[in-house]
């Protein structure tokens, strides 16, 4: 059975959003005063951190794992292409941040002056930005969330360029190191494509409709069942965790309808306890058909 914690989903992204536009006003005010272009790209970081907020609550609000008429499978997809969305913006920010840096380097700029206390302003952002982080990911991992998952990693990617951005204005602050602010813009860019290509990876088998578990892994629990002779054409797609579709060709040693209904929900049962929550098709043949082929580039010969 799948079980629809959206409205958990919902609040921890309504929570998440305050405080993503909370550090995103910091960092810019900051950025501003002190003239840092590593600070204001770490703001832009922060901005792309509350448009993900957003997004991930319409994601949310259509991606109900229950099926209707016009989406069989269920909507659940949805979550993940509000995922995908949060990898473009990450793209688009590593994108301002590499442009900035290049006009900075070739027409100069004012030097930076920061303070003590913008400093410490500074370490108040990286706390809040690391409670996020571990809120968002620890809720996610309970309730098989993709898009609050794909959220704590990009706050994650904010965590470490506050916590570099923060070395180089120290390092301003106290000696001067004006090269420092621009040096680490370029890793700061590094860090959002990492961020954006790790979230692109994670959700791409579920929209391309990738295997989600090893046909031989199906056929195993399958032979284990009395009653079965062998299964073939065995298919799965999904995401193990949240909601898996098996389907199967199951050759049964069954003299009646009963008795194959019976071999295929023992079959179902093992399925479901070892993959589920599944939805399982399973096609049903006589014991005189015979095919050796596990799925449809795998063959038991």
């Amino acid at each position: 059975m799948v079980v629809d914690n959206r409205s958990q989903v919902r609040k921890v992204l309504l929570i998440t959003l305050v405080l993503n536009l909370f550090v995103m006003l910091l960092k810019a005010v900051v950025g501003w005063s002190t003239g840092s272009l590593s600070l204001l790209a770490d703001a832009l970081h922060s901005v792309t951190d509350s448009v993900n907020n957003v997004l991930g609550l319409v994601a949310s609000r259509f991606s109900s794992p229950e099926p209707d008429r016009d989406h069989p499978y269920g909507h659940q997809k949805f979550e993940a292409v509000g995922a995908l969305g949060i990898a473009a913006f990450l793209g688009i920010a590593c994108f301002e941040i590499l442009q900035g840096t290049a006009e900075r380097l070739l027409q100069g700029s004012q030097p930076v002056t920061i303070s003590a206390s913008e400093l410490w302003l500074l370490l108040a952002v990286l706390g809040i930005n690391i409670f996020v982080t571990f809120y968002e990911r620890a809720v996610g991992q309970r309730v098989n969330s993709p898009i609050l998952i794909a959220d704590a990693q990009h706050t994650m990617s904010d965590v470490w360029v506050t916590i570099s951005v923060l070395a180089g204005l120290v390092g301003i602050w106290a000696w001067n190191l004006q090269w420092l602010d621009l040096v680490l813009s370029f890793p700061v860019a590094v860090l959002v494509f990492s961020s954006g290509w790790s979230v692109l990876r994670s959700n791409l088998p579920w929209l391309v409709d990738e295997m989600a578990i090893a046909p031989e892994a199906i056929h195993a629990i399958a032979a284990q069942v009395p009653g079965v002779i062998n299964c073939h054409s065995i298919a799965s797609r999904g995401v193990l965790g949240r909601q898996v579709f098996i389907e199967m060709h199951l050759i049964v040693d069954a003299a009646d309808v009963e008795t194959a209904h019976q071999i295929t929900e023992a079959l179902e049962a093992r399925l479901e306890e070892r993959y589920g929550p599944a939805r399982i098709n399973i096609h049903v043949e006589p014991p005189a058909y015979m095919s050796n082929q596990i799925s449809y580039e795998n063959d038991l010969s």
